[in-house]
């Protein structure tokens, strides 16, 4: 079908799975950092004290570049995201381009029809759409299906098909129900009921237009079970690829570091000023440089997107870090708001079964909005507030206390109010256990829980898995660029040092 959508029919497995994953990977909105590097370039004034000298870029060189960083991160999220899948191209309802698709494909498919109606039939575009079709069913076969091989050259022998076709001895029918068939007996079992479908079609256009239907789909499976192949060689040798991609982006980009090493100058400002790196320094070197990279790492949890440049190493991973740090402010809410409650009611409601969970869920719907732009941290705070001390008058009324009295239910609701401060304790007691839990990564023992988040114990030890993973692997990356920007600032900073009178 390379009259009829080119851009699709002549996919291999290989090529759908790198192609169609580029489409993903855009639609899912990971944000690439060339452009990012190439706009910086651009307005970085010629005067400008410490930057780097520019110099022309070919575009022969800027699309070698392109191409590298955009393979590198395609590799990057088939490793870091277990669940990532190929998917198919689903055009926008009521673009341009997909009425133009529909417009086309219709004509196409009215073409055929007429000519398979002629007298005598005409059957050049079918003759074209069965090669396609053969061509698709082997590419799917695996070396060792050489039966299956020979069978589908045998009927599928397109002169044989063509000599039919001018003696008027071809059954399109039969020849379209040997290629069900052979679907069949190639498709994932996800794909059994599309084949019974195909099955109950009897006319030859609406057949065919369904099968190539499936064949799409039979591509993105087969792409998927190739990503599931090579996920695991894919990982052995990941690191060194990223690596070495990225050094070769930054040959061309020279200035590709910078919002990296501002990120990390910052953090070991803001180490001295909390003197956690000086109490450090009679350490050794490697010591003071991964207390560094933990807390800059720790930092990625409570940035601003907004206006903060993301240092460029972590650029692939930013859509990921942004979740974990959404994920770590609604835990810092549903854990401050149940120690509340619980400090307020005290001997009451302690130890009642099941009230803890009831109360946790009751708070979690109340919070389940918090990524969504028009919410209201206030508004729905307060309705929190009030949600669990009805909750709680009716607790206590089934167990025979006391109801709530009014002041003690303002007293609470204000203090439920008042969680969203930046200096709730509750907030440093998650920055400190995912710190550990960073810091004790590499001896495999998890760090013990600060008091008071025991009702969030399982949320926060899944979120400081998958934040330890994310940061490991990044480190294994990166590593040598951190190391060597760390040493520049930390060399300049004992040079100024000594310096001073």
């Amino acid at each position: 079908l390379r009259s009829r959508f080119p851009e699709e029919s002549s996919h291999r497995p290989k090529e759908s799975l790198k192609n169609e994953s580029k489409r993903t990977l855009k639609d899912e909105k990971e944000v690439w950092f060339l452009g990012d590097a190439v706009n910086e370039i651009e307005n970085i004034p010629s005067n400008c004290p410490g930057s780097s000298p520019l110099r022309v870029v070919s575009a022969e060189e800027l699309m070698e570049t392109a191409k590298g960083v955009t393979n590198m991160a395609l590799a990057h999220e088939i490793v870091v995201n277990q669940a990532f899948q190929v998917k198919p191209t689903e055009l926008p309802e009521g673009s341009l381009e997909r009425k133009v698709k529909e417009i086309m494909h219709k004509a196409f498919w009215d073409c055929l029809e007429a000519q398979l109606k002629e007298d005598p039939p005409s059957y050049g575009h079918a003759i074209k759409l069965l090669g396609e079709i053969k061509e698709t069913l082997l590419s799917f076969l695996l070396p060792g299906h050489g039966r299956l091989r020979s069978r589908i050259e045998e009927v599928l022998d397109l002169p044989l098909i063509q000599q039919q076709a001018e003696n008027g001895a071809l059954d399109i029918a039969q020849i379209s129900q040997f290629i069900v068939g052979m679907m069949g007996s190639l498709c994932a079992p996800c794909r059994d009921e599309d084949i019974d479908k195909l099955k109950e079609i009897t006319d030859i256009v609406p057949l065919l237009k369904a099968i190539f239907s499936v064949l799409d789909l039979m591509k993105v499976d087969m792409a998927n079970f190739a990503l599931s192949s090579i996920r695991p060689h894919l990982m052995q040798q990941s690191v060194e690829y990223e690596r070495n991609k990225f050094q070769e982006f930054l040959e061309k980009q020279p200035n590709a570091l910078d919002y990296t090493e501002k990120w990390l100058k910052e953090t070991v400002k803001h180490l001295r000023e909390s003197d956690a790196c000086g109490a450090a320094s009679h350490q050794s070197s490697s010591l003071v440089h991964l207390n560094v990279h933990n807390h800059a790492y720790l930092r990625l949890l409570r940035w601003d997107h907004a206006s903060d440049p993301f240092p460029e190493t972590v650029l692939m991973d930013q859509t990921r870090f942004q979740e974990m740090q959404q994920e770590a402010e609604r835990l810092v809410l549903l854990a401050s708001v149940l120690l509340i409650v619980y400090t307020t009611t005290g001997e009451a409601i302690s130890g009642l079964p099941g009230l803890m969970e009831t109360l946790k869920n009751t708070v979690g719907v109340m919070l389940a909005d918090m990524r969504v732009p028009s919410f209201s941290m206030q508004e729905a705070l307060a309705t929190v507030g009030e949600k669990l001390c009805v909750e709680l008058s009716r607790c206590l009324s089934q167990h025979g206390f006391s109801p709530f009295p009014a002041d003690r239910e303002s007293s609470l609701k204000g203090q439920i109010s008042a969680v969203a401060q930046p200096d709730n304790a509750v907030h440093a007691r998650i920055q400190s256990y995912l710190l550990a839990a960073l810091e004790s990564s590499q001896h495999k023992t998890p760090p013990p829980l600060p008091g008071g988040l025991a009702p969030v114990s399982r949320e926060l030890k899944e979120l400081s898995v998958h934040f330890g993973r994310l940061v490991n692997f990044n480190k294994l990356v990166f590593s040598p660029f951190y190391q060597k920007i760390l040493q520049k600032i930390l060399t300049s900073e004992e040079e100024n040092s000594n310096a001073e009178p």
